[in-house]
Order: structure tokens, then C-alpha cells, then sequence
């Protein structure tokens, strides 16, 4: 992972300002560009209209001294259909450049969540930072680029070379003296991006990693106010801020700098081709309509390309939280990569585990696993921590796919199942159970409805836990059980868990935060679910846990060491 991350932002360096992949994820750039581009062919068509109209009103009046409006009734009626088109195509390019961005943005971000979720955990656990914050802000940036930077693009190669081209065609000096000004504003802006360089990446850097340690803060803040630590990470908090202040603040400074510098650079080139015009004139060597017509265009030769230097920061910022929304999309398997077409065997069936290693930081982890999970038998995983017991959880759930080795159902590999079909089998209690905010009964009917709550309750404790609680079964919690203690929310978690009449149960230490008299509740209770005849698997460390296994399996890692 280091070596791909590693080559990632020269890899979105190498695509330029226009990164192809957007037109691959989001439909809707595709036809926003179309659009783009003909209401930029329709302006520069309603501009070169204008500055031919008002060059032969404004020649011919100061040369036949005719000012009748009769006389030009011609000129002045295309003159106001120009001007009314061009309006009309400002006005349709800004209302639709606004939802198309809106639709943009929220198709990326759908891609995002939807690879989000076909990640396997331990890679998806990584990624989490830069997901949260490219979903949640980083991808809004977008909007700016779609709406001005790209139609600033796409101008720049129709309305520069279109009005150069009638410049030179009414007159040639002028055109001469355009094109070898033109050049320096793409030089400068060069310049500029070169100074920039790699500003915006740092910029999301720091905004990710003060968006993570906040939220991991506030997670925890109940905890750290127990402990009377609740200010210790203020002084990290505040140097993180003053990070992200000074990265946007050096990146505002140098967009309001490059924007003054191109601004210039095209106020001389048009005083150039205005100076030339001006003598021309005065010594008689040109008519007048040519020079109106050109000094008109002269500003929209450079207009386009100076837009161009002036939103590139906002391409910058755009297309670096695209390139880290498209990093992740690409790290995801396919959506056809989620499971097979072969259904889970109705009747309890053995999940053989042969041979299963999976690749970790510093080796495999488990390491050449093998056992045999069979029907109405409470199986304990143990093993040191890092070994790899809720990896292999994830494997036998097909989430994680092992790098040697594999797990069958009743003879049929996991990896040809329809994984839906397999998880409606299993109910499945993680590290970290999934409480959403909402309601106490709303989070143990997440799911699927309890129907007999009483007994299920009883089973597990929770019962007396619903009792302490202000408003009972209606009392809200917040995200990840925000409102309960920790052990409140593990015995909110198990009681959904062991209400499941599903066959197969893999419960991931189900009885931390539990004091002795609720672990003894929760371990009867699966010893009662083992006897009926399901397939229970429970990781533990706990002499407790132990003691009521039907059968222990040991897991065991394999530390790589380096050859020197």
C-alpha cells in the first residue's frame, strides 16, 4: 500500500488539469461539457457579431457623418440580437453549470461510498480518514472547478483562437502583435503552478488530519472527561487549526498575487495592439472599421486565458480531493468481484476452514489456519492479540479474501456464494458494533424486528440496563451509542446479535466491558444457542469464555524477517 500510495499524487500530477477519470465516474460531466462547449461556440459567435456591428456604426459615423438610426436600422438590429444571445447564454450556462456541479459532486460522492463498501475491513480501515473527509467536504471543491475553471478552459480553445483568427482577418499587425503577447500569460501561469506546486495537496493533508483527530476526539471525549483529561489534546487541536489556517491562507495570497500579475500582463498586451492601432491611424496606414474591430476583439483574446490562471487554484483544490476520491474508487474490487451465484446450504452445514493465511503489516496474520466449525458446537478462537482472530471472522464472512487458503459451506467455497444469501445466515457481533443514533429500540431492531424481547433481554442483562435508562426503550442515543456506557452499548449489541434465530452466530469478544455476573448470563446463552444445533464461534481471551468452549482452536501469526 505504502508504494501505491507513494505514487498516487504523481500519478495525478501526470494527468494534467483535466483529469480523465471524470468523465469515466460522472455521466453528468459528460454532458455538462457538451453544453459547455456550445454555449461557448454560440458567445464567441454573438461576440464577433458585436464587434463587426458596432466597428461598421462606429466607422461609419465618424467618417460619412451619418448618425440617422434609419441608416444602420441593419447593423443595429444584429448588434441587439448578438447582445441578447450572448446574455441569454450566460445566463442558461450559469444556471445549468450550478446543478450540474450539484449533480457531479453527488455522483462522485456515491462512488466513493459505493467502493467504500465493497473494500475489505482492514483496508477500508486505513482509508477512513481520507473517505470521511473527500465525502464530506473534500469533493465540494469541485464545485468551482466545474463551474468556472473548465468553461474558462473550454473558452480558452474556442473564443481565443475564433477571435484571433477575425482579428487577423481584418487586420494583420494587430494579430501579429496578439499572438506574440499571447504566449506570455501560459508562461507566467506556468510559473505560478510551479510555485503552487503540490499546495493543494497539502492543504487537504491538513484537513483531513484535523477532521480525523476531531471526530476521534469527540468520540472519546466522554471517557477523557471521566479521566479529567478532557483538555489534554487542546494544544494538538489548536496546532493542527494553525496548520490548515496557514496552508489556505498561502494559497489565498498566492491566487490573489497570480491573479494581479495575469491581469496585468493582459492590460499591456491590449495597450500594444491599442498604441499600434493608434499610430496606424494617425499616419493614414489602415481604415478605421478594421482597427474598431480589432481593439474590440483584442480583450477577448486574452480574457479566456486569463479566467484560466485565475480559477486554477480552484482546479488545484478540485481535482485533488478528485484524485484522492478516485484513489479509492480504484483501490475498491468491482462490484462484480462481491460474490458468486451459488446459495448457502439451507440445512446446517460445516464451515471448513483449510490452509488460510492473510497478509499483514509484518507477516500473515492468522498464519496456515485450519479447523473445522461443525453444527451445535461453541467454538473459542484464542490466541495473542495480532494473531489474526477477527480477520479470520472477516474471512469466513467473505469480507476479507485470505491470500492462501480457503473456507467452505457444507462443501461450497465462500468465494462462489451470493454473499447475501450467506450473511442472512449469520449473525455477527464485531469489535466495534454498529450503533447508529436513534432510539435504544430502533438500534435493536437495526437487523430486523426482536419479537420476544423479554426473554432475549434476559438472556443477555439487558433487561436491567433498559430499566436504568431515563425513558427506557425511547431513550436516544447518539452516533456509535453516544448516551451509554461502554458496556450499555455491548450488551445492547449482543442482545440484537443472540435475538437473530439465524444458524450461524461469530461473536468477536462478546462479553468485553461485562462485569462477572453479565459474562455468566451471555456465556449460558450460547452454550443454550450451541445445543439447538447452531454453529457459534466466539473469539476470546478469558478463562470464563474458555471454560464453556466445546473446543478451543489456538491462532497464530507469522512475523516476516527481513534477510539482510
Amino acid at each position: 500500500m505504502s508504494t501505491a500510495a507513494a505514487t498516487e499524487p504523481a500519478r495525478e500530477r501526470a494527468r494534467g488539469p483535466v483529469d480523465p477519470r471524470l468523465w469515466r465516474y460522472s455521466a453528468s460531466v459528460r454532458g455538462y461539457l457538451v453544453s459547455t462547449t456550445v454555449f461557448a461556440l454560440v458567445d464567441v459567435l454573438a461576440i464577433v457579431a458585436i464587434a463587426l456591428s458596432v466597428g461598421r456604426v462606429l466607422a461609419g459615423v465618424i467618417t460619412t457623418r451619418e448618425v440617422a438610426l434609419s441608416h444602420w436600422s441593419g447593423e443595429l438590429t444584429v448588434l441587439a440580437i448578438a447582445i441578447a444571445v450572448r446574455v441569454a447564454a450566460s445566463w442558461l450556462q450559469t444556471r445549468y453549470a450550478d446543478r450540474a456541479a450539484g449533480r457531479v459532486v453527488a455522483e462522485l460522492k456515491g462512488e466513493v461510498l459505493a467502493a467504500a463498501t465493497r473494500m475489505p475491513p482492514r483496508e477500508l480501515d486505513a482509508r477512513r480518514d481520507d473517505i470521511a473527509t473527500v465525502t464530506t467536504r473534500g469533493l465540494d471543491a469541485l464545485a468551482p472547478y466545474l463551474t468556472g475553471y473548465l468553461p474558462a478552459l473550454v473558452a480558452a480553445c474556442t473564443l481565443t483562437p475564433i477571435t484571433w483568427a477575425v482579428i487577423a482577418w481584418q487586420d494583420m499587425t494587430s494579430a501579429i502583435v496578439v499572438a506574440i503577447t499571447v504566449p506570455l500569460i501560459p508562461v507566467f501561469m506556468i510559473l505560478i503552478g510551479m510555485l503552487t506546486k503540490g499546495r493543494s495537496q497539502r492543504t487537504l493533508a491538513a484537513m483531513t488530519t484535523l477532521s480525523s483527530q476531531l471526530l476521534d476526539l469527540l468520540a472519546g471525549l466522554p471517557t477523557l472527561r471521566a479521566l479529567g483529561r478532557e483538555r489534554g489534546p487542546e494544544g494538538r487541536v489548536r496546532a493542527l487549526g494553525d496548520e490548515h489556517r496557514r496552508t489556505t491562507m498561502s494559497a489565498l495570497r498566492v491566487a490573489f498575487l497570480s491573479s494581479m500579475v495575469l491581469e496585468l500582463l493582459a492590460t499591456l498586451s491590449v495597450a500594444l495592439v491599442a498604441v499600434g492601432i493608434g499610430l496606424r491611424l494617425v499616419f493614414g496606414n489602415m481604415e478605421l472599421e478594421p482597427g474598431i474591430v480589432a481593439l474590440i476583439l483584442a480583450p477577448e483574446v486574452y480574457l479566456p486565458l486569463r479566467m484560466v490562471g485565475q480559477r486554477f487554484h480552484a482546479a488545484e483544490d478540485g481535482l485533488a480531493a478528485a484524485g484522492r476520491a478516485f484513489a479509492v474508487v480504484d483501490a475498491a474490487p468491482p462490484a462484480s468481484a462481491a460474490g458468486g451465484i451459488r446459495t448457502p446450504p439451507e440445512r446446517p452445514a460445516s464451515i471448513v476452514v483449510d490452509g488460510v493465511s492473510v497478509a499483514a503489516r509484518r507477516g500473515d496474520a492468522p498464519a496456515n489456519f485450519s479447523a473445522t466449525f461443525e453444527p451445535g458446537t461453541l467454538t473459542v478462537l484464542t490466541g495473542p492479540n495480532g494473531a489474526g482472530k477477527s480477520t479470520l471472522l472477516q474471512v469466513v464472512l467473505g469480507l476479507t479474501e485470505p491470500d492462501s487458503g480457503s473456507v467452505s459451506i457444507g462443501g461450497v467455497p465462500v468465494g462462489v456464494l451470493d454473499l447475501d444469501a450467506w450473511w442472512s445466515c449469520v449473525a455477527w457481533l464485531p469489535q466495534h458494533p454498529v450503533l447508529v443514533p436513534g432510539t435504544v429500540r430502533a438500534n435493536l431492531d437495526l437487523a430486523g424486528p426482536v419479537h420476544d424481547t423479554a426473554r432475549v433481554c434476559r438472556e443477555t442483562g439487558f433487561d436491567a440496563v433498559v430499566d436504568e435508562l431515563p425513558n427506557g426503550w425511547d431513550t436516544m442515543v447518539g452516533t456509535g451509542g453516544v448516551g451509554l456506557s461502554l458496556g450499555q452499548r455491548q450488551r445492547l449489541a449482543l442482545t440484537r446479535t443472540l435475538a437473530s434465530d439465524r444458524p450461524v452466530l461469530l461473536l468477536d469478544e462478546p462479553t468485553a466491558h461485562l462485569d462477572a455476573a453479565a459474562e455468566r448470563t451471555v456465556l449460558n446463552s450460547l452454550q443454550a444457542l450451541a445445543a439447538e444445533g447452531r454453529t457459534v464461534i466466539v473469539v476470546g481471551h478469558r478463562r470464563s469464555v474458555l471454560a464453556v468452549a466445546d473446543r478451543i482452536v489456538e491462532v497464530h501469526a507469522e512475523v516476516a524477517h527481513a534477510h539482510r
